[in-house]
């Protein structure tokens, strides 16, 4: 069963940045396209970017393209979120998953998911 660890939350202040990490392990991680996904208080859990095993192709949500940047190091069987230019909005708690297929944009085709990294961005 794979293992997800999220890192690198925090607070920051709007217009700031953050690298938010997810560390992989009990599976092949190259076996496996990447996700992430937040999850504001009383909202539903939606897609912010994914990518494929060998970061060929990435997608990203609406609300976070041109800002957000997803990747992925394989030799160390990690997935990085890169946040730019954040906003009050992008407050979150943000979850890794991963999948033993293609990239989704689906937060149902993701077999396996990380605890959890809170994002809070003040104004």
């Amino acid at each position: 069963q794979a293992q997800l660890v999220e890192s690198g939350g925090g607070l920051v202040q709007a217009g700031g940045s953050l690298r938010l990490s997810c560390a992989a392990s009990g599976r092949t991680f190259s076996d496996y396209a990447m996700g992430w996904f937040r999850q504001a208080p009383g909202k539903e859990r939606e897609f912010v970017a994914t990518i494929s095993w060998n970061g060929g192709l990435t997608y990203y949500g609406r609300s976070v393209k041109g800002r957000f940047t997803i990747s992925r190091d394989n030799a160390k069987s990690t997935v990085y979120l890169q946040m730019n230019s954040l906003k009050p909005e992008d407050t979150a708690v943000y979850y890794c998953a991963s999948r033993p297929s293609g990239p989704s944009t689906s937060r149902a085709d993701y077999a396996y998911w990380g605890q959890g990294t809170q994002v809070t961005i003040s104004s």
